[in-house]
């Protein structure tokens, strides 16, 4: 289904991925998405009830040129954009997308004749639905840049999460590696040295909204990290326990749900020193500003980080305002 949606689109991309509540199912929404496959014994009820509880589905785009591909896509999807964005064409679209975080959003598109898999002879028959999607178009440089360096964490912090890759791209793989890596690096930093793999999710899930204000209105849900990971958790560990088990120091077994680190101050300052660039200068910046309580940089880096690194205010800079606040 997701293929079929991204297949629609003439203009050129070159890596696409669906994420959120549209594509996996999170606790707290009353109807599964259309991805979700029942069972032949439970076939797919779409009661009215259902279709209005179904979630938007959410896709991001990487591009390598954007004004040629807004060119192409506003003259085949002209209703996926505002008038004034119609009106002054694709190279105002491609400059505005250039602010901020680097992405421009169409959002409540209608897409008709979706190809979904039948759920009741779910491996040879075929329907069409329609689907409200909404899709992010951002740059492949710009994409690459956030999931190395944290820069904003918009694009990074949804890539810490599960997400079904559409269209893939070698550059932007080993990008998304280093970023998984960095998740959790940071994680490691703000838990003891005994935690459950629950513990370790909800804190990477987490990092894309630390700092969100929009996290403390009524409207948000509060318990979202929570969910995710309680309706994902199978798929979070499929993500990352390679990644964390390759680390030196961390111990967890396969088929346990408790994980041990090395808290020692020389093992925690390896994981601090590759923390992404900007998430690394806001720590810096952090503890300059209390000169009293930290070792001057020195020739030998060594002894500042494993300063930084043993000292018992970490976790709280790296949770509470440490980490970029454009994030989600």
């Amino acid at each position: 289904m997701l293929e079929s949606i991204v297949a629609r689109f003439d203009a050129p991309i070159r890596y696409a991925f669906a994420y959120g509540s549209g594509v996996f199912e999170q606790d707290g929404y009353g109807a599964l998405s259309p991805v979700t496959a029942t069972s032949p014994q439970e076939p797919e009820k779409t009661t009215a009830s259902t279709r209005q509880q179904k979630p938007m589905m959410d896709f991001m785009f990487a591009v390598t040129h954007p004004a040629h591909f807004h060119s192409i896509n506003m003259q085949q999807f002209p209703s996926h954009y505002p008038l004034h964005a119609r009106l002054f064409g694709s190279s105002y679209v491609s400059k505005i997308q250039e602010f901020g975080p680097g992405v421009w959003f169409n959002t409540y598109i209608p897409m008709n004749d979706v190809v979904c898999l039948d759920s009741v002879q779910f491996n040879k028959h075929y329907r069409t639905s329609q689907q409200t999607i909404k899709y992010g178009v951002t740059t492949v440089d710009n994409l690459c840049s956030d999931l190395l360096n944290w820069n904003t964490l918009y694009l990074a912090g949804r890539m810490h999460k599960p997400l079904r890759i559409i269209k893939d791209d070698a550059r932007v793989r080993l990008t998304q590696q280093v970023n998984l890596v960095s998740a959790v690096r940071a994680a490691l930093l703000t838990l003891p040295e005994n935690f459950s793999e629950t513990d370790l999710f909800e804190r990477i899930a987490g990092i894309s909204y630390g700092g969100d204000p929009r996290m403390l209105l009524p409207a948000e849900n509060r318990g979202k990290v929570g969910n995710i990971v309680r309706m994902q958790a199978p798929q979070f560990k499929e993500l990352y326990h390679r990644l964390v088990v390759g680390l030196p120091g961390v111990h967890w077994p396969i088929r346990e749900s408790r994980v041990q680190q090395d808290g020692s101050p020389k093992a925690r300052a390896a994981h601090l020193r590759k923390l992404p660039k900007e998430l690394l200068e806001r720590v810096r910046r952090n503890y300059a500003m209390r000169l009293d309580n930290v070792v001057e940089l020195q020739a030998d880096e060594g002894v500042y980080w494993v300063h930084l690194a043993g000292d018992d205010d970490l976790p709280k800079v790296l949770i509470q305002g440490e980490i970029p606040t454009l994030c989600r």
